[in-house]
């Protein structure tokens, strides 16, 4: 019995993402506003640079928040980053492959760098066309998956918010609004689908990063404990 009694309790195993949290609920609004408010000062940041250079031209009747920007940008931004960046640390615990390239902050904030200069080059770089353009995002996009995720559910979903984000686009242009200066690709540009990939990644990253973060923490206190 006594030496029963001076067993002592080893935490419980918490892996790469939490796996056994007490309150696994407040961990998950914590990290969402957390995302949100990132994708809300993303939003504000890279939409002043579009309309700065008249790559996305909103009618004035909505153009009602700072930065000159449409109320309803920011928001809808914050919840596609906090809904992006809690789905990519649970695929990859769904899956059964743990993301473990380069995670740490600062891979994360060169993620994130990358994707603020690819959005900039769209504004600032001149092409010869706009194929020329597309195709260039198109590598560079790649290559920022390559350099700070190379996983295959990072590719998958990235992919698949590229071909939902596009699809929303279309529709909001189609339905007057907003509207993309010189239309390539229906009524969007063609590299948009390159930024929406980049962005998924980024904000991907960001979440994961955050998960493993709070692991570190609950494993921190337990061994206090």
């Amino acid at each position: 019995m006594a030496e029963n009694d001076a067993k002592p309790t080893l935490p419980k195993k918490c892996g790469p993402y939490i796996s056994s949290v007490t309150s696994r609920g407040m961990n998950l609004v914590i990290r969402g506003v957390v995302l949100f408010f990132i994708g809300v000062f993303l939003a504000l940041v890279l939409n002043l640079l579009q309309i700065q250079r008249n790559v996305t031209l909103f009618p004035p009747d909505v153009i009602t928040s700072i930065f000159s920007s449409a109320w309803w940008v920011p928001p809808c931004c914050g919840t596609a980053s906090a809904v992006i960046g809690l789905l990519y640390p649970c695929m990859d615990r769904h899956l059964g492959e743990p993301h473990k390239f380069k995670r740490e902050w600062s891979s994360v904030m060169r993620c994130v760098a990358v994707f603020v200069g690819i959005n900039h080059a769209t504004q600032k770089v001149d092409f010869a066309n706009n194929i020329q353009l597309s195709l260039t995002l198109a590598a560079l996009s790649i290559g920022l998956w390559w350099t700070f995720d190379r996983s295959r559910s990072g590719f998958g979903l990235g992919v698949g918010i590229a071909f939902l984000a596009t699809l929303v686009s279309q529709l909001l242009v189609y339905n007057g609004v907003y509207q993309y200066t010189s239309p390539d690709f229906l009524y969007v540009r063609s590299w948009l689908p390159c930024i929406f990939f980049a962005g998924g990644i980024t904000m991907g990253n960001i979440g994961r990063q955050l998960a493993m973060y709070e692991c570190k923490v609950i494993a921190e206190k337990s061994h206090e404990d």
